[in-house]
């Protein structure tokens, strides 16, 4: 089954897809807090807040924000669903040569994002199951 990108459904499935690996996966050494502003959603008011936060070694993806997170990254929601719902890391380096994201804060933190997950099976498990539930 199939949900929209950041619906309180997708969210759902999306963290229960997280809670069937965790502890499976390589844990994530480097501490990175990010907040997202997602606009242009087409549910809702038209914006979500959600934020990652790897301090527990974990991937947590969460709706609502981070006090003092190391930066602010704004995409549209198009754009946001192209990385991050379908994994697609060339949509990410276009869109960011494209201005379509905005960071504020510690711009090194977002890079490192990249290259801190660690990449095993479980990773790319959890990855292809996501992109699964994705409209």
């Amino acid at each position: 089954m199939t949900f929209p990108f950041l619906s309180d459904e997708w969210m759902d499935a999306a963290k229960g897809i997280r809670a069937k690996y965790q502890g499976q996966a390589p844990k994530i050494t480097a501490v990175i807090r990010i907040n997202q502003v997602i606009t242009d959603v087409p549910f809702g008011d038209g914006t979500v807040k959600s934020y990652m936060d790897t301090s527990s070694g974990e991937m947590e993806v969460e709706l609502g924000e981070l006090e003092n997170p190391d930066a602010v990254v704004t995409t549209d929601w198009a754009t946001a669903r192209q990385i991050f719902g379908l994994n697609d890391q060339a949509a990410a380096m276009q869109a960011f040569m494209g201005g379509k994201i905005k960071v504020t804060g510690d711009m090194m933190k977002m890079m490192a994002m990249q290259t801190a997950i660690p990449q095993s099976d479980i990773t790319a498990k959890v990855a292809d199951e996501i992109k699964a539930i994705t409209e």
